[in-house]
Parts: structure tokens; C-alpha cells; sequence
């Protein structure tokens, strides 16, 4: 896929996902802002990467800001891919109301802010794209997943929600629903697991890239399962 002369913004982008979506982009040939509330290096090396580090997406005020910066820095916005987020294994009983406010936040809140403050960059261009990142562990919650489930859940309803109102201006608008995936964050709390089994950060990016494309423009409001062999 030819991604030469589109403008991307990825959330999330100093994680293990993010990151790869970035390079990912950055390898198709698109200009790519990588948005973190860490700090995002940046590499002089590839004029195409714009850093913009700690910046806290679950204000509306910050994400309007910085979207901003991107759009003036960038010339416009095609595709913003929503990958900021975070998990907390935690049961009701013995757990706490922080535990929901911080997964609704970050999972949640920073998807709809940074939506919010994209959209009037993504409606000037021919083919602008959305992509969110849920979970196939929302689908279904177990014990200890209510809050991440919940929150997760919740970037199920804006994507089909989004992609309801923006089916008429050419914006899609999907999101990704991975099972495990195999970060070192997980092989460390996971120690016994199979990671073959795990989807890969890079396999995730593929599957991102082809939403983004051109040849996607069929699909909207899909939440696509990508789960490795678990």
C-alpha cells in the first residue's frame, strides 16, 4: 500500500502498538504526527515523523490544541488512529471507582477528544479515516475485566456511533478488537503463556494500514476481531 503524500496521527504512539503503527505508516511512505502523553522521540533521520510528547488527550482543550499544531505543521489530516490506552485487572469487590474513572480516560475519553478535534481537518480531505483500538476481552467481560471491558466497550459504541454520522461526508470510521497482544509488558506478566499464539503488534498495524487505505472505503462501523491463535 502507497501511503506517499497522506498525513496520519497516531495516539498512543510511544507504546509497543503505537509505535508500530508508526512505523508501519512511517514505511508506506505517509507523514505521520506520533501524539503520547510520554515523550515521543522523534528522529532527525525522517523528516516525516513529527513528535508531539506529553500531551494528556483526555483534555478536550489539549486535543483541539495539538491537532491544531498538526494540521498548520502537516498542511491537513487524512487518517487518525485512536491507539492510546491502558488495562487494569481489578474486581469489583476489594476494588476501587479510580480504577473505572482512569480506563474511561484513557480509553475512552482521549478517543472521543481527539475524534472531536480531527474532524474538522478529516472533512477537507478525499478519503479520511478513523481507526480505534477496542478489545475482543469487551466482547464478553470475565471477572476482574468490568472496568477495561466497560471502557472498551465504549470505543465499540463511538465507532459505530462516528461512523453512522460520517457515512455521508467520506469518513470511515472501524476499529480493531485484539485479544492478547505480544508486548514485553506481557511476556513479562505472562511468563508461563504460548506467545506464538499472541497477535503481533506489526500484524495489528497491517490489518490498521489496509483500514486507512483507499481500498477500504467500503468498510465503516466494522469492529474487526484480530486475535492471532488465541
Amino acid at each position: 500500500m502507497d501511503f506517499h503524500g497522506k498525513r496520519i496521527a497516531v495516539t498512543g504512539a510511544a507504546g509497543s502498538l503505537g509505535s508500530a503503527v508508526v512505523r508501519a505508516a512511517l514505511d508506506a511512505g505517509a507523514t505521520v504526527a506520533a501524539i503520547d502523553h510520554a515523550p515521543v522521540g522523534a528522529s532527525a533521520d525522517d523528516p516525516h515523523l513529527h513528535a508531539f510528547g506529553g500531551v494528556n488527550l483526555s483534555s478536550p482543550e489539549t486535543a483541539e490544541k495539538v491537532v491544531a499544531t498538526i494540521g498548520d505543521r502537516l498542511g491537513g489530516l487524512d487518517a487518525l488512529v485512536n491507539v492510546a490506552g491502558t488495562f487494569r485487572w481489578e474486581k469489583l469487590e476489594g476494588g476501587s471507582l479510580a480504577t473505572w474513572d482512569l480506563l474511561f480516560n484513557v480509553n475512552l475519553r482521549t478517543a472521543v477528544a481527539a475524534s472531536t478535534a480531527a474532524l474538522p481537518l478529516l472533512v477537507k480531505s478525499n478519503a479520511g479515516r478513523i481507526v480505534n483500538i477496542g478489545a475482543a476481552g469487551a466482547v464478553k467481560a470475565g471477572a476482574g475485566m468490568g472496568a477495561y471491558a466497560a471502557s472498551k466497550a465504549g470505543v465499540f459504541k463511538l465507532t459505530e456511533a462516528l461512523a453512522e454520522e460520517l457515512k455521508d461526508r467520506g469518513i470511515t470510521v472501524n476499529a480493531i478488537l485484539p485479544t492478547t497482544i505480544d508486548t514485553p509488558a506481557n511476556r513479562k506478566d505472562m511468563p508461563d503463556a504460548d506467545f506464538s499464539r499472541w497477535v503481533k503488534p506489526e500484524q495489528i498495524a497491517d490489518v490498521i494500514l489496509f483500514l486507512l487505505s483507499d481500498k477500504a472505503q467500503a468498510v465503516t462501523g466494522a469492529l474487526i476481531p484480530v486475535a492471532g491463535r488465541t
